[in-house]
């Protein structure tokens, strides 16, 4: 996988509740060093404003919803609503992302290939232009 994806993740349904999980390489395309979560994002806030270098990632709505507002390395960008826990949308590296319009107790599930890295990020969308220019 090597642009952005949205990725349905199986369900089980049962009466006592659903259960949805994720396993390496069935539904994702890169093994977990990994996981953190954004909650109690105030309203009218936003979260993200960047790309990582070579960090892939899987962004889920566990509660709640929000926006993912990505733009390609070609300039091509897109909104994804995610608002279901068995939807996943897939960054590979280099997608810039903006995460916003949470709802209330919305929570947000990222499943990364890599530790933290704080050289990796890139917050500044005008480097983030060049480099994917440099690139193509």
């Amino acid at each position: 996988m090597s642009q952005n994806q949205l990725i349905n993740l199986p369900k089980i349904f049962d009466p006592r509740g659903n259960l949805t999980f994720i396993q390496y390489p069935q539904q994702l395309p890169f093994e977990i060093k990994r996981v953190f979560w954004t909650y109690d994002v105030p309203g009218g806030s936003s979260r993200g404003g960047h790309a990582y270098r070579s960090q892939n990632e899987l962004v889920v709505a566990l509660s709640g919803s929000f926006d993912v507002i990505h733009t390609l390395p070609d300039g091509t960008t897109q909104v994804v609503s995610l608002n279901r826990s068995y939807h996943g949308l897939y960054l590979p590296a280099l997608t810039w992302r903006n995460l916003e319009n949470f709802s209330t107790n919305a929570i947000c599930l990222h499943l990364s290939d890599q530790c933290f890295d704080a050289e990796d990020y890139l917050r500044d969308f005008e480097e983030y232009k060049e480099l994917c220019h440099a690139k193509s």
